[in-house]
């Protein structure tokens, strides 16, 4: 029995549930591409000045992560936004954190797909004020990426909408570097929720002609497009979109509320996943793909049913400081053994959210080593005076 705080600012009472889904890898061929964008953690016996310069990463821990993932059926989407690119993970790291996942994935039984995160962030905005500067910058990354045989997703830069680029410098930047692609990338629209820089990406302001703009970048490089990651949050605008891409195109959401509905899909089209949720619910979200695979939509809507209450305590504003729900859990269930992050990020989120979290994961059936999360939580609420 822990007595957790609420946002009432009262301490309550809370008995675990016992249900708990055990992790196991799927029977059966999932029917859904699903990656987990997968956090990074912080060594610190090694962590120097923690708000300044490259973290020192507790790669074993970081590594152990990602083989509860691939374990499970996930692939992984790698050095994205989860991964706190642009807040507290270099270039540099998410570099080594890229070629050592690699090397991981490649010896791993399960052949995990591997999607890694290219983008501009070597370079500080003041030196990216033209196309030809982004473009450099882009190719740098996209090729580390290639040398080491991961996919190549184009994240959204911040540096577009600094130099309030219009639809047609987009179209050119990423005309051009879907063109040096060797293969079939995953764009990436990350909406300002996420990352306030990013507001107004792809040139106009409303998300309708910013759809129209992105869509033309699409069809004019159908043969170099896997596929488009949308984290707008909104579910009506994903369905439209998706009902407009090209045929072979696929729309990879990134809607952290409704992803159950998306990826069901309408009867005639359906989502995949590339999902910072999907690295918090693990056992729930493949369980659920695989009963989606079996045909049993009464099993697929009751694992995912309880996840999403979860997932929007995760998720709620500000969104950006999501990735440390994503790290407690994985602290919680035992697949990292401490709960530090880079930047001390475990310190945007406060006692009360972490105690919520803790509820709802129990709710959820993701607490599945029940022991020691009950034990850790009770650490946590002692480091903040809560007994």
């Amino acid at each position: 029995m822990l007595n957790l705080p609420t946002y009432n600012n009262t301490l309550e009472p809370y008995q675990l549930s016992g249900i708990a889904l055990e992790p196991r890898a799927p029977r059966i061929p999932l029917t859904r591409t699903a990656f987990a964008a997968a956090h990074v953690v912080s060594d610190p016996r090694a962590e120097r000045a923690p708000w300044q310069g490259s973290p020192a990463v507790d790669w074993e821990n970081t590594l152990k992560f990602r083989h509860w993932l691939w374990d499970q059926g996930l692939g992984l989407a790698e050095a994205m936004d989860t991964a706190q690119r642009g807040m507290g993970v270099d270039w540099a790291t998410a570099k080594e954190l890229i070629q050592r996942t690699m090397k991981e994935a490649k010896a791993h039984p399960m052949k995990p797909r591997v999607a890694c995160g290219a983008g501009t962030d070597q370079k500080p905005l003041s030196e990216l004020t033209t196309e030809e500067a982004i473009i450099e910058a882009y190719r740098e990354q996209m090729d580390a990426i290639e040398d080491a045989g991961g996919q190549i997703i184009l994240m959204a830069s911040r540096a577009f909408p600094a130099i309030k680029a219009g639809p047609e410098t987009y179209a050119r930047v990423y005309g051009k570097l879907l063109g040096e692609a060797s293969s079939p990338v995953i764009l990436h629209w990350l909406g300002d929720m996420f990352d306030p820089a990013l507001k107004g990406y792809w040139g106009p302001a409303d998300i309708p002609a910013a759809s129209d703009a992105v869509l033309d970048i699409i069809n004019a490089n159908k043969a170099k497009v896997d596929g488009i990651k949308i984290s707008l949050l909104d579910q009506a605008h994903e369905e439209a979109f998706r009902a407009r891409l090209p045929e072979g195109v696929r729309l990879y959401t990134g809607d952290d509320f409704n992803y159950a509905d998306l990826i069901a899909g309408d009867g005639s089209r359906h989502s995949h996943a590339l999902l910072g949720a999907f690295a918090a619910i693990t056992p729930a979200a493949c369980q659920a793909l695989e009963a989606l695979a079996e045909g049993d939509m009464v099993t697929y809507h009751a694992l995912f049913a309880p996840t999403v209450p979860l997932s929007r305590e995760i998720f709620k504003a500000p969104t950006q400081y999501y990735k440390a729900g994503i790290a407690f859990l994985a602290w919680l269930n035992d697949a990292q053994s401490h709960f530090i992050m880079p930047a001390g990020f475990q310190s945007s989120r406060e006692i009360t959210h972490y105690a919520e979290v803790f509820r709802l994961a129990d709710r959820a059936g993701i607490l599945s080593k029940p022991v020691i999360a009950s034990e850790r939580m009770a650490l946590l609420l002692k480091l903040h005076g809560l007994t």
